[in-house]
């Protein structure tokens, strides 16, 4: 018997783990192939959600804690762990939205530091942006990124050191229950009991908790993105425009994404989104072109309706939790929402108003 059971190795599946076991709670953490591979992997690292200003205060809330608490965070994994996870504060360049009031609002209320810049100042920041479609933008110089695959990285070699008991290629089949309370899970290799079980399967969450009869709105979304080979510094900054970001790595590969198919649990890549990336990259940035593209993949997000994670228990089961759902944002909400889940499993005051996370919490059928 353990006293939390985490069902999904990616990168909230983790930090839930570590925050759960530096509060000296004894912790197992199961993931049906390896730590870190699926969504984690796959995505940007961008820390703040793409236009930020037009997702619910929710899904702010808990992006806010991350981004005051991820510098600190990840100088302290770096040290323990002596994998670097590449934290830069580059600053976030959106160009081409017509939302300059919304967002100078939204900057105003949550104190976020945000500049309107014109076509001059926009050639300034980034002069290998096309001039014929420089427009005026928004510009956010505290926001940055993380190097995802190194965290995912880091944060399984924290696991390694800690107490956790970490089960890889082993798959939760279904809940065990008893009286309306948790009992553990069943497994292709027997059972585990645990007094608290969290879900934290990403995209995968929902078909876990089909057998309780009333699921959660989590569907997979398919994000295809390529990467060019280029040199240190010929981008600075993120860049957002029309949907598709741009986000340069400090050995000089480039980032271009992403896609939002809606395909089931199909990873493949297409030649078509292939084509369709290249053309916005170099149509932004025609420099580009001299660059190859080094590589093409796929990952599936735990799409929700408006963005809004599900976190909290299970209405109804005793000791069963959620953490999932996170859609585009996984990364920058990480923090927070391992931070949360602790929270309300340890009964001590939550870094947030836990009731919009809920499952009986309003959702609009949308996704942003």
């Amino acid at each position: 018997m353990t006293d939390c059971l985490i069902i999904g190795g990616g990168a909230i599946g983790m930090l839930t783990a570590l925050e759960l076991a530096s509060n000296g709670l004894k912790v197992s953490l199961l993931e049906r192939s390896a730590t870190g591979q699926e969504a984690s992997w796959a995505g940007g690292g961008i820390l703040s959600p793409l236009y930020p200003w037009r997702y619910q205060d929710a899904v702010t809330q808990l992006s806010h804690w991350s981004q005051q608490h991820f510098p600190d965070f990840l100088q302290q994994l770096l040290e323990n762990t002596q994998i670097d996870p590449e934290y830069v504060r580059n600053g976030f360049l959106v160009l081409g939205t017509e939302e300059e009031e919304q967002a100078q609002q939204w900057a105003k209320q949550h104190a976020y530091s945000l500049e309107t810049v014109d076509a001059q100042q926009v050639a300034e920041l980034e002069p290998r942006l096309e001039a014929q479609n420089i427009t005026a933008g928004l510009y956010f110089p505290d926001i940055g990124q993380v190097r995802n695959p190194r965290l995912v990285k880091a944060l399984r070699q924290a696991v390694d050191h800690s107490s956790i008991e970490l089960i890889e290629y082993t798959e939760a089949q279904h809940l065990l229950m008893d009286k309306g309370r948790i009992q553990g899970v069943q497994t292709p290799n027997g059972k585990l009991h645990a007094e608290h079980v969290i879900v934290a399967a990403g995209a995968w969450s929902a078909r876990l908790l089909k057998e309780l009869g009333e699921t959660i709105d989590v569907t997979p979304v398919r994000g295809q993105m390529l990467m060019y080979r280029a040199t240190p510094g010929f981008i600075k900054r993120i860049v957002l425009a029309q949907n598709r970001y741009i986000i340069p790595r400090q050995d000089g590969r480039i980032l271009v994404g992403s896609t939002l198919e809606k395909v089931g649990f199909n990873k493949i890549t297409t030649q078509q989104a292939l084509q369709d990336l290249q053309h916005t990259a170099c149509t932004l940035m025609p420099e580009l072109n001299q660059f190859r593209v080094e590589k093409h993949w796929a990952g599936l997000r735990p799409g929700s309706p408006n963005s809004t994670p599900y976190i909290g228990e299970y209405p109804g089961i005793h000791g069963l939790y959620l953490n999932t759902g996170h859609f585009r944002n996984g990364i920058v909400l990480s923090l927070a929402s391992a931070r949360l889940i602790c929270d309300l499993i340890m009964q001590r005051s939550p870094i947030v108003d836990p009731t919009p996370y809920g499952l009986d919490a309003p959702r609009p059928s949308t996704y942003e």
